[in-house]
């Protein structure tokens, strides 16, 4: 494992013992998955650690496993504007529960990342605040994103204008 990925991991550990799931390098770049409870903390860890400093959150999005056991993801990329380094942090749900604290308090931009996939996938964020639809009406009762979607959408399930 590189370096600086092995420094993440030792410090993730020396912090939070037992709360990594898993941890993987892929091309140079960690992933670290992390209990939906502990999300919150291992996250404003990896921003205010002089050693790591994860200042910016550069996307978050939702994935769809299309398994009924952990069902939804949540995908936090972050970067260090000091070291010019990027790690990825995930945490999943099941779909009987899909609700994930919001990351709000740590990174500004959660905001809009956080909205747009609740949006799409219907992944609550529990302390947002002001969670409401950004792309679809707020009567709309699908998410788009989710795999059981159709890909030709649902007839008759939005009012389209008039050509």
């Amino acid at each position: 494992m590189d370096a600086r990925n092995q420094l993440v991991v030792d410090r993730l550990n020396a912090r939070f013992p037992g709360v990594i799931a898993e941890h993987a390098e892929f091309r140079g770049e960690l992933t670290v998955v992390v209990p939906r409870e502990s999300v919150v903390a291992v996250c404003r860890f990896l921003k205010e650690d002089p050693e790591l400093r994860y200042d910016l959150l550069a996307d978050l999005c939702g994935i769809d496993m299309a398994t009924p056991a952990q069902r939804f993801g949540v995908i936090y990329n972050v970067f260090s504007l000091t070291t010019r380094h990027r790690m990825r942090l995930k945490t999943f749900v099941e779909e009987s529960d899909p609700h994930v604290p919001t990351m709000t308090g740590v990174w500004g931009t959660a905001n809009w990342h956080e909205r747009e996939t609740f949006d799409m996938f219907g992944i609550v964020f529990d302390g947002h605040p002001d969670l409401r639809r950004m792309y679809m009406p707020e009567e709309f009762e699908h998410y788009p994103l989710r795999k059981d979607f159709p890909l030709m959408g649902i007839p008759g399930s939005l009012s389209l204008p008039k050509k």
